[in-house]
């Protein structure tokens, strides 16, 4: 079994064309090895996949380096080690992550740029359950440990979100619950394509000209999601 570091929070009908999603991406990612598989989801909403067969260890591995993996309670996570949590909240002391137990990354763990948690979330266009990358420190108590942080990859992506032509990102929806959305609103001519950042996380990535606040509004009320423009 491997738990991937992403979530599936839907409920009812929601839920099923989540996992149903899921299904298919796994598919996409090891169906070409011998291996069977089935998609579930944790008491903590992270989704799990049991592998069997010849291949499952190469199947475990390949799903572990897209999606990222969440650790076993019992192993614990590793000073200096580089990890995906989901974004769950923020505050004027910086974000928790999951990564199947909370991560506080400091506010100046950071490292995007001048401002208050609540201002960097907004200026990147973060929204909850986000998968993000980031370096653990240490355990909390250790005198040796330092803090966590956000890993130079993760900022990376960040601030290349920030040079290109526009993003609008959601999360509560499916790739093509997205892109749907934006067809259903009239818009499709206004976007280049649906970037996936997680199971129910994407990034509508703007087309040249179009302004992410107006395309906001115009879908807003077609897509019951938390949204935010990168600005």
């Amino acid at each position: 079994m491997v738990v991937l570091a992403t979530k599936c929070y839907v409920e009812g009908d929601a839920r099923e064309r989540a996992l149903d999603g899921m299904n298919s991406l796994v598919g996409n990612d090891v169906g070409e090895l011998a291996v069977d598989w089935t998609v579930g989801v944790r008491d903590d909403e992270f989704v799990q996949v049991d592998v069997t067969g010849e291949d499952a260890t190469v199947a475990r591995n390949v799903l572990a380096e897209t999606w990222g993996e969440v650790v076993a309670h019992d192993e614990g996570l590793v000073a200096g080690e580089t990890y995906v949590g989901t974004l769950e909240s923020w505050d004027d002391d910086g974000f928790v992550l999951d990564a199947g137990e909370d991560v506080h990354v400091p506010a100046d763990g950071l490292g995007l740029g001048v401002g208050a948690p609540e201002q960097v979330v907004e200026r990147f266009g973060l929204v909850q359950h986000l998968p993000m990358t980031f370096v653990y420190g240490g355990d909390v108590g250790d005198p040796d440990a330092d803090p966590h942080r956000l890993a130079d990859e993760e900022r990376d992506r960040l601030y290349d979100w920030q040079r290109g032509p526009g993003r609008l990102n959601v999360n509560s929806a499916t790739r093509g619950e997205a892109r749907a959305t934006v067809n259903r609103a009239g818009h499709a001519q206004d976007i280049v394509t649906v970037d996936r950042l997680g199971l129910l996380e994407q990034s509508i990535v703007c087309a040249e000209g179009t302004d992410p606040p107006g395309l906001l509004a115009a879908i807003g009320s077609y897509l019951p999601a938390e949204m935010r423009c990168v600005v």
